[in-house]
């Protein structure tokens, strides 16, 4: 297979969060808080009980307050403290002015942190963690009792701690920029959760940081400009992490995607200087036994809308839209960090969505791989283009169990359902649940939408087996009849299609949310692949 492009100069891209540690031991015994190591001590509150005035103090808030020699619940109370997950409050301690005079809390850390935590639920906790990674920001170490009051057995222990170090950690994410170092990112405080103990804990906080870590890469990668992310650049960053991981990559450039017949692909990518590439990145565990899943993902590098253009103001986000690609990728590396028990190939169809002399026209006729022939009637919907081909590739050639596409697709489902789920479309009950239930325990949230039969009209074409979207703009559903028209793609296969144009960017922080590129859907993916059996 021809390999990719030289890759140009490059901000760091497969960067690391910052370590989270966990230890047994507690408030009131711990060294942390005396050898000069820790800049902030955190404790949870929780709103008051039913006919009660009062914050609730958690694990560790009483201890933190005998040691510090301080009312933390009269703190929290002329705060206007409520409790709620996320809430936070920052006392800043004053030093001694003079050496006769001695204040209790001399020599500990100088900063204490009062953090909501709701219910206490995971999505609570995350968000708990999250206020915390904000509210450290250039401290060295941060010690805190979040979630440590969920003691009750192992299990609930270990889904807390994991909770409050997604969070943190997603929340700790900044932008990498030219003069970023290849490490943790340079902002990012060290996290000790502070009286916890068991290998079950540690195995569930190193799970989360995890899929940190993948969240991080989707988001170093979308949020990457587009004068650097040619798809030759993209496919350079897969071999070289793909490589680094001990992964199979194989790269197919021009010359392969013609000789095999990719027409999706070389159409959308016709009109670029840069060319189109085909992407595979292989995760096969050690011992046999599991199933096989391919994760296809939309890698268009940047989308003009070719002919069909979009206006200015469409267009500014668009570096952003081969983001179902950085999630495919950042999927297949997390399952091998991960050692998931099952095979995981990850597909990437890459290319830029140009004007040019050489570019695809609406009324064209493509003919896919694997022959069936597409009547183009929009050069803007050149995401199920290349997704299609890449769909019937895998079908055919990768003898996947499980198919499962992720792209920010439509601005349909943008409409439907906003920015905090994605749409879900799968003809499998059984498959359906069970990315929902993976976007529920991850927090990345996944409705199940319908596959209207009566809506196939929409891509019957006169001239051609298909066409890519419907003429007739009294159908309405973009997000449907896409998926109508990807399904034709995928054979027998149980497949699901994930349309993440909602929740792929975000206008704000909040919470484990970060502004720009969220790397939504690669935490669902690996929570899925976790709990397949």
């Amino acid at each position: 297979m021809a390999k990719s492009g030289a890759a140009r100069a490059r901000p760091p891209i497969g960067r690391t969060p910052p370590e989270v540690t966990v230890d047994g031991g507690s408030i009131a015994t711990t060294t942390l808080l005396t050898d000069g190591s820790t800049d902030a001590l955190a404790v949870p509150v929780a709103p008051a009980r039913a006919g009660d005035d009062a914050l609730r103090p958690l694990g560790g808030t009483a201890e933190a307050a005998a040691r510090y020699g301080v009312d933390l619940a009269e703190i929290g109370e002329r705060a206007g403290l409520t409790g709620a997950a996320g809430e936070i409050y920052v006392l800043q301690l004053p030093r001694p002015v003079g050496s006769s005079v001695t204040l209790p809390w001399s020599g500990l850390p100088p900063r204490l942190v009062l953090v909501g935590v709701g219910s206490g639920r995971p999505a609570d906790l995350r968000r708990a963690g999250a206020a915390l990674a904000r509210s450290s920001r250039g401290l060295r170490q941060v010690v805190t009792t979040l979630g440590a009051e969920a003691h009750q057995d192992d299990s609930a222990s270990a889904t807390a701690a994991r909770a409050v170090a997604e969070g943190y950690l997603l929340a700790a994410y900044v932008p990498p920029t030219s003069s970023t170092s290849g490490g943790p990112a340079r902002d990012a405080a060290e996290l000790v959760l502070l009286g916890r103990d068991g290998r079950r804990t540690a195995a569930a906080v190193s799970e989360g940081r995890t899929a940190a870590t993948a969240t991080w890469l989707a988001r170093d990668l979308a949020t990457t400009p587009s004068s650097t992310k040619t798809p030759a650049w993209l496919a350079d960053q897969a071999t070289r992490l793909g490589t680094e991981a001990g992964l199979e990559v194989v790269v197919r450039g021009t010359r392969e995607l013609t000789a095999e017949g990719f027409g999706g692909i070389l159409a959308v990518g016709a009109g670029s200087a840069s060319p189109p590439r085909l992407v595979t990145v292989s995760w096969t565990p050690p011992t046999a036994g599991g199933r096989h899943v391919v994760v296809v993902g939309k890698g268009i590098t940047f989308d003009t809308g070719g002919l069909s253009i979009k206006p200015r103001e469409a267009m500014v986000p668009m570096k952003t839209d081969m983001t179902g690609a950085a999630v495919a990728l950042a999927t297949v590396l997390g399952a091998a960090a991960a050692g998931v028990a099952h095979r995981v190939t990850a597909v990437l169809p890459l290319a830029e969505n140009h004007v040019g002399g050489a570019s695809y026209r609406p009324g064209d006729v493509l003919t896919m791989w694997g022959g069936t022939t597409v009547e183009v009637a929009n050069t803007d919907a050149e995401g199920r283009l290349v997704l299609a081909d890449a769909l019937a590739w895998a079908d055919a050639t990768l003898d996947p169990d499980v198919l499962v596409d992720v792209a920010t697709l439509t601005g349909a489902a943008t409409l439907g359902l906003g920015k905090q789920y994605a749409a879900l479309y799968s003809g499998d009950q059984e498959l359906a649940d069970a990315l929902v239930a993976a976007g529920d325990a991850s927090g990345e949230l996944a409705w199940h939408m319908p596959m209207v039969e009566e809506y196939e009209d929409a891509v019957a074409s006169q001239v051609a087996d298909l066409r890519h979207v419907p003429v007739d703009k009294h159908i309405g559903g973009g997000s449907i009849t896409a998926a109508l028209f990807l399904r034709h793609f995928v054979g027998a296969r149980r497949w699901a299609h994930l349309d993440i144009a909602g929740p792929a960017r975000a206008a704000s922080d909040k919470h484990e949310i970060t502004e720009g590129a969220t790397g939504f859907g690669a935490r669902l993916l690996l929570r899925y692949l976790d709990d397949l059996r």
